[in-house]
């Protein structure tokens, strides 16, 4: 018999954690791990524009990476697992690619808009979920407990996201967009 994507186990609005445990929906836990779901998805398009090999193979990282968080939020935490470990050094690589990657940008003086090319304003988009993600992670950490390295982990990619959308503009000859209030 092959295998059967649905189950109709959340036909009546609610999911299982790992461990069993069923939340509603809506259940910020489910909402946290959801956006890193979302964020996983928009960071497989930025990768598809990525055009170097260190991006590319960063990128992947960080898929994995976001995978790696998710399963610890999709954990019902009253029934501690064994799960791949979210190591400070993943934090470190990202910060050493934002310092690699602003060497060769203009000093940054003015907010910047999204656009100019679509590689800049994908990662854009996944900056955004990024930083609901991290909302949203934060929130639950308010109510459970939530490892700390999840929140700086999802702080740092927000920032190089934005980085690397810098990157990208410059790399395809894209003009950055002020902001420029109107007045």
């Amino acid at each position: 018999m092959a295998f059967k994507i649905y189950t109709k186990t959340g036909d009546g609005g609610e999911t299982g954690l790992f461990g069993g445990k069923r939340l509603p929906k809506d259940h910020l836990r489910i909402e946290a791990y959801g956006t890193i779901d979302e964020l996983n998805s928009f960071i497989g398009l930025v990768k598809d524009y990525a055009q170097d090999e260190t991006t590319e193979n960063l990128l992947y990282s960080i898929q994995n990476q976001l995978f790696t968080i998710g399963s610890h939020l999709a954990c019902d935490p009253e029934k501690p697992m064994q799960l791949p470990k979210i190591e400070p050094k993943s934090i470190e690589i990202m910060e050493q690619e934002i310092d690699r990657l602003s060497l060769n940008l203009p000093t940054l003086k003015n907010f910047i808009l999204p656009g100019g090319h679509p590689s800049n304003s994908y990662c854009h988009v996944a900056r955004c979920v990024c930083r609901r993600a991290e909302r949203n992670v934060v929130a639950l950490s308010h109510t459970e407990a939530v490892e700390p390295i999840i929140i700086q982990y999802l702080n740092r990619l927000s920032d190089y996201l934005f980085t690397l959308s810098r990157a990208f503009s410059q790399w395809n000859n894209a003009e950055e967009i002020i902001w420029v209030p109107e007045k």
